[in-house]
């Protein structure tokens, strides 16, 4: 509720005068309890500016008086430079709708107005041209202002101040914004109307403190302020806030040989247009940050086939591990895709544009591996004749993933556990410590505390990686996704090899599906890269496939004789029998015989029915 005051109105002739516009000293009478005025045409004042609401507020005759109420909300009606929700109007109170002012009369000089008489004071003819070309300028801001780019911000304020001071009789102008605090402005531009003025500029601190601290409109007469110099003549200070989200983001300063209130009113109207605008793009900025956040979460960059409930819940477990910057580890089987899944996390990570550095701790015997991630000093050792740097700093800014961590020798799990506490490490012969901003990720395929409690495995650098634990599904245990997997890799090796492959035959996908896949995702990709190469035609068959998927029980479902097939399965049947004969049931003897491996006799027996 905006300030309250007794009115004396009681002669019931009120009326409002356009002013500041191209309808400038058009004169409506208030007669109605209730006076509309919008962009709509049944509103009593029907206004065309595309700033104004459709109803922008209403002007309600009570007992003693008149008040005015907002319709359109935000910062839409202003009394005297003020914007109000409801206020009670007095003689001469000037409301700013839009880009267009009114100028309230009431009692006598009401009734001067209705003879074709106007109030002593009007404002200049240039006034409401030039709150049209701000509005016009803070329409683009948005667009020009994204992202808060400095420079950008540097040629918004100069326009400003040049709309300002070709409306405004000042000499010098300047535009302060606070970013962070309101201590020190952030930035400060200045401008003046005479190109030779010498004089430094100046800024009243005493002046835009007060502005800040009251987000009120200053007017200061120069008879109130002291001579900037010996010499010098004092200027007439004019100031207005610019606020923001309830909190002052910066000053618009004016000095100047005099100014009056309609000036005061003129600023009061624009720093309000451009506070709105900048409310407007910081709100912007808000939807797009929200939008940059929540959009690997909706739609992840994972490249990962399938559409099991099993592979959904590791996605979205992908997408949330991603947003964040702690270390994460990933348990599963070996082949099931711990790499894969480390990639997308990087890729939907804040660090996707940085490298992504992965090394395999099982690969490299201990001195090879401490070298290769901590890199070496130029003499370190025989045969280090220049510096390397590690794989750790080469991941600088980026993403660091160690595969099969649960391999590396515990000396090097000393070293590793310093750079996750202290984020620094120390090159190999090297003294100095080098500062590291890198996300680490590791994965393994071994119980880690099992690994702890057999020693092999620190229990601190345990509970170090121990932050955020993704597992990867076996392919077993997200049956629906070997198929499309199947045919994803079919695709991509018939393209290799330059062979057309149309798809897979319906005994071999029942095969796959009955399959239970040891050897998970890598498995599967070999066997298809196998049945590509070695087929024959443009469709899979069975007869395509690894001897170990063959070699299974016939699938449930898997209708009609395959006579090649079972002849096959019979003559390795006759062959496997006739070896126990003669080794008088010893399998290991057996396997001999028939030189195959003990392991893979036993299943072979199984596959065919034998004891």
């Amino acid at each position: 509720m905006g300030n309250e005051y007794t009115t004396h109105t009681e002669a019931m002739q009120a009326r409002l005068l356009v002013i500041g516009s191209d309808s400038g000293g058009a004169s409506y009478p208030i007669t109605d309890p209730e006076f509309r005025i919008g962009r709509s045409r049944d509103n009593h004042v029907c206004l065309s500016d595309p700033s104004v609401a459709g109803a922008h507020c209403v002007i309600e005759r009570r007992a003693g008086g008149f008040l005015i109420r907002d319709l359109a909300g935000g910062v839409g009606t202003l009394v005297n430079g003020t914007s109000v929700k409801e206020q009670v109007l007095a003689d001469s109170d000037r409301i700013t709708v839009g880009a267009v002012s009114l100028r309230f009369l009431a009692g006598d000089e009401a009734a001067g107005a209705a003879e074709g008489g106007t109030p002593a004071e009007t404002w200049h003819a240039g006034d409401g041209s030039t709150l049209l070309r701000v509005s016009a300028m803070l329409h683009s801001f948005q667009a020009m202002y994204k992202g808060r780019c400095s420079s950008v911000r540097r040629v918004f304020e100069e326009h400003l101040l040049s709309l300002i001071l070709d409306s405004i009789p000042a000499s010098r102008g300047a535009i302060l914004f606070y970013e962070d605090s309101l201590d020190e402005p952030s930035s400060v531009s200045v401008r003046d109307t005479e190109p030779c003025l010498r004089r430094p500029a100046t800024i009243d601190r005493q002046i835009v403190n007060r502005v800040l601290r009251e987000a009120c409109v200053l007017l200061v007469a120069a008879s109130e302020r002291e001579p900037h110099g010996e010499g010098s003549a004092s200027l007439a200070l004019l100031a207005a806030p610019m606020v923001v989200r309830e909190r002052t983001c910066g000053v618009i300063y004016l000095e100047g040989e005099g100014f009056s209130e309609t000036h005061l009113e003129i600023l009061a109207a624009v720093t309000d247009l451009a506070s709105m605008a900048m409310e407007n793009v910081y709100h912007q900025d808000w939807i797009d940050t929200e939008r940059a956040r929540l959009e690997p979460q909706l739609h992840p960059d994972h490249q990962m086939i399938g559409g099991s409930d099993r592979l959904r819940e590791s996605q979205r477990n992908i997408a949330r591990a991603a947003q964040a910057n702690s270390t994460v580890l990933i348990m599963g089987e070996t082949g099931t895709g711990k790499e894969l899944v480390a990639r997308a996390i990087h890729r939907n990570s804040v660090r996707a544009g940085q490298p992504f550095v992965a090394v395999n701790c099982a690969a490299l015997a201990e001195t090879l591996l401490e070298s290769e991630l901590f890199g070496h000093e130029k003499g370190a050792f025989t045969g280090a004749v220049t510096l390397k740097k590690g794989r750790l700093e080469l991941a600088e800014g980026g993403t660091m993933f160690l595969d099969e961590i649960g391999e590396m020798p515990v000396s090097l799990q000393a070293k590793l556990l310093r750079v996750l506490q202290e984020r620094q490490m120390e090159r190999v012969g090297g003294t100095r410590p080098i500062p590291l901003d890198i996300r680490l990720i590791a994965a393994t395929n071994r119980n880690l505390e099992e690994e702890v409690r057999a020693g092999r495995f620190r229990q601190d650098l345990y509970y170090r990686l121990n932050v955020v634990v993704l597992k990867t599904p076996a392919l077993r245990e997200r049956p629906t996704d070997v198929l499309p997997l199947a045919m994803h890799f079919a695709a991509k090796f018939s393209e290799q090899c330059g062979r057309r492959i149309s798809g897979i035959s319906r005994e071999a996908q029942a095969y796959l599906m009955h399959y239970d896949w040891p050897g998970n995702i890598r498995e599967l990709e070999n066997a298809m890269e196998r049945a590509v190469v070695l087929g024959g035609g443009d469709m899979i068959q069975l007869e395509d496939l690894p001897e170990s998927i063959r070699e299974i029980a016939k699938p449930a479902g898997v209708g009609g004789a395959f006579p090649l097939q079972d002849a096959v399965e019979e003559a390795k049947r006759q062959a496997v029998s006739r070896a126990l004969a003669q080794a008088n049931g010893d399998h290991g003897a057996a396997a001999e015989l028939l030189g195959v491996h003990p392991h893979y006799l036993y299943r072979l027996m199984r596959h065919l029915g034998l004891r």
